[in-house]
């Protein structure tokens, strides 16, 4: 095995050089992401509004298009040294297996107890939780990532937390779940009879196995019906992407380190905490002109909200109980069929990446999961890391790109998102090691009906 001697395989960066701001992506943006909608006025929701339901320090997060830096508190700066800086990997046997002369690095974000990315908003928005003088907060999760970050977190600070996980995700990784109710939460399968959309979903999809839109409602209405309660989201909303801006800070810092310049830039693209997180200082670099960068999110063939979706005002949860966002959707009602990426199963995204998409400062791809899984076991047999489902999407681009530069023979600097690990998901690997898995696919008409039912804004 040949290897440079001038980038390790591991390049970390000391406690003193984390990031002591989390940086806000809108403050580039010269057109800013469309506002949250009332659905009851058609009117942009104000701070009071929002703040029956979230917590009043990320409110004002959510609502703020202009200060670029929000320094972190000492607190949570504290938290975060448990598990970061964690480091960027330079995938030498990975390079060296598909015969690219493409550099390929991963952010790897899976070393700590939760085995994702998640834990960098669970704890900041259960500090501000806490700091609000709340009793408890709700959730809800999809293949649990969120929900066990959220568990960590809420442990930690001794608030009660409430998580509405995705059914089939409920009893397909029913690990993840034991260690959300180890760390003292109370976790229910959404749709459940413990919520009115709950039971209205239920009657309508006899035997579903439930979606994030979902779940996100079932946590709004029991967050908005207890006294003392609000609600946290682990995605899409602004102010999530702004806590996982740590992710891409810490990636450029590293970089910046070594003198390396990333080509192209991969995230997996749910509902967008993970690829905003990664791409967010690199975007602003480009938004402001002083770098470019080919930006790809990569998504579900099974939930294409990106590459099938349209740029409309939509319901951001199915049981439509929560504000309305402009954002690429499938529609509030769609139901994606019960793919083992339970993070990417949402059927909008984020409004920030929504409109960078829109302006085309960034491109998407959707891919099937049998060949996720197959990009999974290559990685995980050559890089030793068992990847998550949701990653794994980023890890197929990364190698489909990698062999375009062994085509080409152009040795580009590829970095992807790794932010998850799978050790919880072998239900998954079970089906795809036995020949069992199978891809989903929407149809036109199955898109269409679900679109067609948009609200009118």
């Amino acid at each position: 095995m040949t290897k440079s001697t001038e980038i390790p395989y591991k390049i970390y960066l000391e406690e003193s050089e984390m990031p002591k701001a989390w940086y806000n992506v809108r403050a580039d943006m010269k057109k800013k992401p469309a506002p949250l909608v009332n659905p009851g006025t058609g009117k942009p929701m104000t701070a009071a509004e929002l703040e029956a339901v979230f917590c009043a320090d990320l409110v004002k997060q959510e609502l703020d298009n202009d200060t670029r830096d929000f320094p972190i508190p000492d607190d949570i700066r504290n938290f975060y040294k448990m598990y970061r800086p964690s480091p960027l990997v330079r995938a030498y046997c990975l390079e060296e297996k598909l015969g690219t002369p493409a550099h390929i690095y991963y952010k790897f974000e899976g070393n700590n107890t939760s085995g994702s990315h998640k834990l960098n908003s669970a704890i900041a928005q259960a500090y501000y939780a806490k700091k609000q003088g709340l009793k408890g907060i709700t959730t809800e999760t999809g293949a649990g990532q969120w929900g066990t970050a959220l568990s960590m977190a809420s442990a930690y600070l001794d608030l009660d937390l409430i998580v509405y996980m995705v059914k089939v995700s409920y009893e397909q990784k029913p690990f993840r779940r034991e260690v959300m109710r180890t760390y003292g939460s109370r976790v229910i399968a959404s749709p459940s009879d413990t919520t009115n959309v709950g039971r209205k979903i239920l009657e309508e999809f006899p035997g579903t196995g439930g979606s994030l839109g979902c779940a996100i409602s079932e946590a709004v209405e029991y967050a908005v019906t207890h006294e003392g309660y609000r609600y946290v989201l682990g995605s899409v909303l602004n102010q999530v992407l702004l806590h996982q801006s740590v992710i891409g800070l810490e990636t450029k810092a590293a970089l910046d380190k070594y003198g390396v310049k990333a080509d192209i830039i991969i995230g997996c693209a749910g509902g967008g905490s993970n690829l905003g997180g990664l791409i967010s200082p690199f975007m602003g670099q480009k938004l402001r002109g002083e770098a470019d960068y080919d930006i790809i999110a990569v998504e579900p063939a099974s939930c294409p909200s990106f590459t099938r979706g349209v740029y409309a005002y939509d319901f951001c949860d199915t049981g439509k109980i929560c504000p309305l966002a402009k954002m690429y959707t499938l529609g509030s009602s769609f139901m994606p069929s019960p793919i083992h990426a339970g993070g990417l199963r949402y059927h909008g995204m984020s409004p920030i990446l929504s409109e960078l998409y829109d302006q085309k400062l960034m491109r998407a791809v959707s891919v099937e999961q049998t060949e996720v899984f197959k990009a999974a076991q290559m990685f995980a047999r050559i890089e030793g890391i068992l990847p998550a489902p949701e990653s794994s999407h980023a890890i197929k681009a990364a190698i489909d790109e990698a062999l375009k530069c062994k085509e080409t023979g152009e040795a580009k600097n590829i970095v992807f998102g790794l932010t998850g690990t799978g050790y919880f998901d072998m239900v998954a690997y079970g089906q795809f090691n036995d020949g069992k898995m199978t891809d989903f696919i929407p149809s036109d008409e199955d898109i269409a009906k679900s679109i067609a039912l948009l609200p009118k804004v």
